[in-house]
């Protein structure tokens, strides 16, 4: 089934709210997901990542709000919204008696593939994750890394066109995580929209076009990574002189230069608030007519993790593994 091609987004979620016993898991979360783009969720675990997902998928009833799938309700039309979607979770529900080609080939034809075409699509996605040396294997001896891998492929044999990634490089070797990320993009460039749930900071950075951050059941800050970024603070400039004497002069040309307080956090070193990365150029002009040599120079922007930092007042290591 086709999604519809009237509604720009892929997903509209409007006040969601779910409560188990005395917690708000989710307390009222608003997304829009464009369609065609790779739409990030960040939060500490029990933020309400996960549970948000679930409800999106029609795997859990929200106690309040609404949400549409390409224009299609998740509560009075959820078996076409289970029809545009996938998901990956944290583990697929595999036979782990079964090798992943007869595991693959399964779900290939669970989903309405013919033998040849679920075989084939086995044979290519076992070859996409790198797992073809493994594939008569029985799921029981694979590796933590390899069986994440084959839960990623699952949810990929139909390719519909809204995928939910909940954490999906959780436990993979970096190598892996990158074929990961390049997967990710090409479903994206053949149609695909993604909704990536994950607590890798530099993963929503590289991948996401959007990021929601979500922290006790509330979005707390939405945009581009970059807008993110803004919204905590500006760029750094940090320059090395090559001689300490130089140090004094050096401070008055930039702050003259950008019209902003230098600081002097180490000998030879100054660091200065930049608001445009452009007016490095000037600096460094200025600096080069009062003769004034450099050791080393770089521009800074505020990182994601301190953009996490500032929204939960959690360090993203301390969130990974609360």
């Amino acid at each position: 089934m086709k999604h519809s091609s009237h509604t720009p987004f892929a997903i509209e979620a409007r006040g969601l709210v779910k409560v188990f016993g005395d917690n708000r898991a989710v307390d009222g979360v608003d997304l829009h997901v464009p369609t065609g783009s790779i739409y990030g969720v960040l939060g500490p675990n029990g933020a309400g990542k996960t549970t948000t997902i679930n409800m999106l998928a029609t795997l859990l009833r929200p106690d309040s709000g609404t949400a549409t799938i390409f224009g299609h309700d998740i509560q009075e039309e959820p078996q076409i919204v289970r029809q545009l979607i996938g998901v990956t979770g944290q583990y697929a529900s595999v036979d782990e008696n079964l090798s992943a080609t007869e595991n693959l080939i399964i779900f290939g034809r669970l989903l309405g593939l013919g033998r040849a075409e679920a075989r084939q699509k086995a044979v290519d996605l076992l070859e996409e994750f790198g797992l073809s040396d493994a594939a008569k294997r029985p799921i029981a001896k694979y590796s933590g890394g390899m069986r994440r891998r084959l839960d990623l492929a699952v949810s990929l044999i139909a390719q519909p066109p809204l995928i939910f990634l909940d954490e999906p490089t959780t436990g993979l070797d970096p190598r892996t995580r990158t074929q990961m990320w390049a997967t990710i993009r090409r479903l994206v460039a053949s149609g695909s929209t993604i909704l990536l749930t994950t607590q890798y900071l530099d993963e929503a950075d590289q991948l996401a076009d959007r990021i929601a951050v979500i922290d006790h059941g509330h979005v707390v800050a939405e945009g581009t990574p970059d807008e993110l970024k803004a919204s905590v603070g500006v760029a750094a400039l940090n320059i090395t002189l090559d001689h300490e004497k130089d140090i004094t002069q050096a401070k008055a040309v930039i702050e003259a230069v950008l019209h902003t307080t230098v600081q002097s956090p180490a000998p030879r070193t100054l660091t200065a608030p930049m608001a445009k990365p452009d007016g490095v150029t000037d600096v460094l002009i200025e600096l080069r007519k009062a003769h004034i040599g450099l050791d080393e120079i770089s521009v800074q922007k505020p990182t994601l993790d301190e953009v996490f930092l500032a929204l939960t007042g959690t360090p993203v290591k301390e969130g990974e593994q609360s």
